[in-house]
């Protein structure tokens, strides 16, 4: 069986209209970000808050 050739690009530009993207520059995908980077720095500080008591 044959798959398909597929061609993932990272960032979507603008100008795009079709194709597999991982990343979309839109608001949703910024807010996404910004999420996911604060949960992680709060649990980075968690750790590190852990380690030293």
């Amino acid at each position: 069986m044959k798959q398909g050739n597929e061609d993932f690009d990272f960032v979507k530009d603008e100008n795009k209209e079709q194709g597999n993207y991982i990343f979309q520059k839109n608001k949703k995908t910024k807010i996404a970000f910004f999420f996911i980077a604060a949960v992680l720095a709060i649990l980075i500080f968690a750790v590190a808050l852990t380690m030293t008591i």
